[in-house]
């Protein structure tokens, strides 16, 4: 397969829609993963949202980040083109990640967690805490936080195109975008970008992946010990942006993600200018 023509100065291989597909075994799983981007530096890991795999990352925000990293893109246990099956609880979701990420043969990476897969990166976070350099949660919720108020958030999280298995661009545009004009023409973009890798794609989630991650997210939502302990701060926000909010603000997302990954170590003063 060929590689990227793309250069920032340093040796890039692939993009998302070039990757290709390989495979590492782990606890009895075969995980399906890409990695792409820069050879050096800490890779960056992504966790998808309810029912997503591979493909279903925005071009425009794995790239970008790639331009200066590795970037590993994965499906869990028993999502998408990786065996086994989908567990019912987080816990165990982020045991098979951690599972994954020692597979690699990987001391340290940093994490990004979208949706469902901020929930398993938060816990990966507080099980494993040596494995996490720098975490970044996006479109997520600490444990115990409050469900969905939106009578018709089910119905739609749960909408299957027939003739590809996936869920339909009506869904990501009433789930991941706001109503507004500019959201939602917004959201069209993204799904052209999503669409954008003809070979080599991920199968679609299935039922079961399905049934065991809304178990595992009405799980997550009851309390365990201090409420809201385990989420300390909210440090950026997205104007007139829905879920989807990497999705509608790519390129600043990337930014502001490479202002956090690429800065300085946590309690380390930075040298000012006289």
């Amino acid at each position: 397969m060929r590689t990227s023509e793309r250069r920032t100065g340093r040796s890039m291989t692939y993009e998302l829609i070039t990757a290709p597909t390989q495979f590492v075994e782990a606890n009895g799983i075969r995980f399906a993963h890409r990695r792409f981007g820069q050879e050096g530096g800490t890779p960056l890991l992504f966790m998808q949202h309810f029912r997503g795999g591979m493909d279903h990352w925005d071009p425009a925000v794995t790239d970008g980040f790639a331009e200066n990293r590795p970037v590993i893109l994965f499906d869990n246990a028993g999502v998408a083109s990786s065996s086994g099956e989908t567990p019912d609880t987080i816990d165990a979701m982020a045991e098979h990640a951690a599972d994954f990420v020692a597979a690699l043969g990987l001391s340290q990476i940093d994490l990004l967690g979208f949706s469902i897969g901020g929930y398993i990166a938060q816990t990966l976070t507080m099980r494993h805490p040596e494995l996490i350099r720098r975490l970044i949660l996006v479109g997520t919720g600490p444990r115990a936080g409050e469900p969905p108020q939106d009578p018709k958030y089910t119905e739609y999280s749960g909408l299957t195109d027939p003739k590809t298995e996936q869920a339909p661009l009506e869904a990501f545009l009433y789930l991941f975008f706001r109503p507004s004009e500019t959201s939602q023409l917004a959201a069209k973009a993204f799904w052209a970008r999503r669409h954008a890798r003809m070979e080599d794609v991920d199968v679609p989630a299935s039922a079961q992946t399905m049934a065991a991650q809304r178990a595992a997210i009405t799980e997550w939502r009851q309390t365990r010990g201090e409420k809201f302990a385990e989420l300390k701060a909210i440090t950026q926000l997205y104007p007139d942006a829905g879920h989807g909010s990497l999705f509608q603000f790519p390129e600043l997302f990337v930014t502001h993600g490479r202002i956090f990954l690429d800065g300085p170590p946590a309690g380390i003063e930075t040298e000012r200018a006289p």
